[in-house]
């Protein structure tokens, strides 16, 4: 069972209503496996619950890191826990034995797109002890109404970044980071150093596969 993809499931009423709690008690009850992307350390609430569904099927937590900057994500990411306190929740399931991973987004072209950055985040990932880093592709997709809202708040927060984005992509739907070769080469490099999962293909596979901790399988 996987929740988080579409929005978080960790909103700030969920620690009032706990219906993701519950949720998970259901998927605890039925000794399913589990997965969940959040951003929020509300879930720090939840570890027992998680360690449980671990140690009778699979669970991994997953959470978004965009920039090392402090103050640059409380303008890409307002309302949610800073990048070091995610690293924290993420440390703290790696030692509960609950496996994590780390998606790499959003990369936003001239902002957050730097090799310091990259690095920064890849040194948290390993920092943390996360199995895999998820991307799909480095850079930005913009659908129309999304592009609109974006261009707002670029001009809000980035005054003529928007031109200079409208210069390079104009009205595309990927917008790829101009250096996504280079930077795609230094992340492959460090998740290797790292003895971290981050082709697409491998991720998905361990994500999806039936591990239970130790490396069994479970086959009934």
């Amino acid at each position: 069972v996987g929740t988080g993809s579409m929005t978080d499931p960790y909103l700030p009423l969920e620690a009032e209503l706990r219906l993701t709690r519950w949720a998970m008690e259901v998927v605890e009850r039925y000794g399913c496996g589990f997965t969940v992307i959040t951003k929020s350390d509300l879930i720090l609430r939840d570890l027992d619950l998680l360690s449980r569904i671990q140690q009778n099927a699979k669970c991994v937590v997953q959470m978004t890191l965009t920039t090392c900057d402090e103050s640059l994500c409380r303008i890409l990411e307002p309302n949610v826990c800073t990048i070091a306190r995610r690293v924290e929740v993420l440390r703290a399931f790696h030692e509960e034995g609950v496996p994590t991973a780390v998606w790499l987004c959003p990369l936003l072209p001239f902002i957050n797109d730097s090799r310091e950055n990259l690095l920064g985040l890849l040194d948290c990932c390993r920092e943390a002890r996360v199995k895999a880093v998820v991307t799909f592709g480095l850079g930005l997709t913009l659908r129309d109404g999304d592009r609109q809202y974006f261009y707002r708040q670029l001009d809000r927060y980035f005054p003529g970044m928007k031109e200079r984005y409208i210069r390079t992509y104009g009205s595309a739907y990927q917008l790829p980071l101009p250096h996504e070769k280079e930077l795609w080469a230094l992340l492959e490099q460090s998740c290797r150093k790292a003895d971290i999962l981050y082709k697409q293909e491998e991720v998905f596979a361990w994500l999806q596969s039936p591990e239970e901790p130790g490396g069994r399988l479970r086959l009934f």
